[in-house]
């Protein structure tokens, strides 16, 4: 295919025996139609496979709180649902998650922002309504994802995701909006990079016509996440790094981090497109510069990717263990690099050790490509 997605990894892919990693290398590497009868094959394997079904087994009842350690959890429902889109569950695949998705709508606040019912350590065994804006966008992304934006909660939502769009220290984007007593870290008038890059993803779900902001903000939002990377040396976001654990994917992916911020980037292609009107350089630059780390700190020589950082509770998935490749995982990280495949050449010629992180280390890569420690 090209250099940046190599035949012998997708047939390696193909014939491995996890149908998630079969089903993406199908779908999203090779563009084959949902119709594709190997498509098929591979959906219908995903809905067996017991791994699949122990996902599913993990929904709790959305009506109920539950103790919420924070966004980034794994037990967190939509990112589980987040996870199960990922490897292939479709609306209507499963009648667990299909009411698990009709669950998410229940909980609304007065502005439009959707709701996790959840009970906070820090705060008390009551539970509480949290509307901020990681929930509000992980939620409806999933709905999106699963067939729901049009849902009248799913609309009312992303008329809000584009009302709280406005223009922070680092440019246009979103920040981090309090809800009741609850707000995020940082400094008020930040950018927050996970909902940002949740928001940018979302919207390029929904077709031109039903996004709820104008293409220029959009695009805006876009080079203000880059520039976050750009600028990372002299101003970096609390608690949002560049460093060894921004460059290094924790499997699964729920957070931010260089995966992310690619995934976020890939449907905006005016902003490494030459022909683009107004492209800024120092836009394709940031976005050969991600990549490169992406591949650098995640894949190995043979173009595989073996986890190096993992959350507990996946250690019977390919991508919960840290000895051998994991073919989803390599999926996942190829389906990311896919839609820069115009900008191969760019990302071979970065210098990764030469890369600072947020702290000013080198970027140095480690891993199977050089073997060494990363000080960034």
């Amino acid at each position: 295919m090209s250099t940046m997605v190599p035949d012998a990894t997708v047939e390696w892919l193909l014939s491995s025996d996890e149908p998630a990693a079969r089903w993406v290398a199908l779908t999203r590497l090779l563009g084959r139609a949902p119709d594709d009868p190997d498509v098929v094959t591979a959906h219908r394997a995903v809905l067996a496979d017991p791994g699949t079904l122990d996902l599913i087994g993990r929904l709790v009842d959305w009506d109920r709180p539950s103790p919420l350690g924070g966004h980034n959890s794994a037990a967190y429902t939509p990112n589980l649902l987040g996870l199960l889109a990922d490897m292939g569950i479709e609306p209507g695949d499963d009648p667990r998650v299909d009411a698990t998705i009709e669950s998410l709508v229940n909980h609304q606040d007065e502005k439009g922002r959707l709701a996790s019912p959840a009970i906070f350590s820090r705060i008390g065994p009551e539970p509480v309504l949290s509307a901020l804006l990681c929930d509000s966008h992980a939620i409806v992304e999933v709905l999106i994802r699963f067939g729901k934006a049009e849902h009248q909660a799913a609309r009312l939502a992303l008329d809000r995701m584009g009302a709280d769009l406005t223009v922070t220290a680092q440019g246009r984007a979103w920040p981090c909006i309090p809800h009741h007593a609850f707000r995020g870290p940082g400094r008020k008038a930040d950018v927050c990079p996970q909902v940002t890059v949740e928001a940018l993803r979302t919207v390029s779900l929904l077709k031109a016509d039903r996004r709820p902001m104008a293409p220029a903000d959009l695009l805006s939002a876009a080079q203000t996440i880059l520039h976050v990377w750009t600028n990372r040396g002299a101003e970096k976001p609390y608690m949002f790094g560049h460093g060894i654990s921004f460059k290094t994917v924790k499997w699964p992916p729920f957070w931010y981090g260089a995966l992310a911020v690619l995934d976020a980037i890939g449907p905006y292609r005016e902003l490494w497109d030459p022909s683009a009107a107004g492209l800024d350089p120092a836009d394709r630059k940031a976005i050969a510069e991600l990549a490169a780390c992406l591949v650098a700190y995640n894949l190995g020589p043979e173009g595989r990717v073996t986890p190096r950082s993992c959350y507990r509770g996946f250690e019977d998935f390919s991508f919960g263990q840290k000895k051998l490749p994991s073919p989803f995982a390599t999926a996942r990280v190829l389906a990311t690099l896919r839609p820069f495949e115009d900008l191969a050449s760019d990302i071979e010629k970065v210098d990764v050790l030469s890369l600072t992180s947020s702290k000013g280390g080198t970027g140095m890569a480690r891993g199977p490509r050089s073997g060494k420690q990363s000080k960034g």
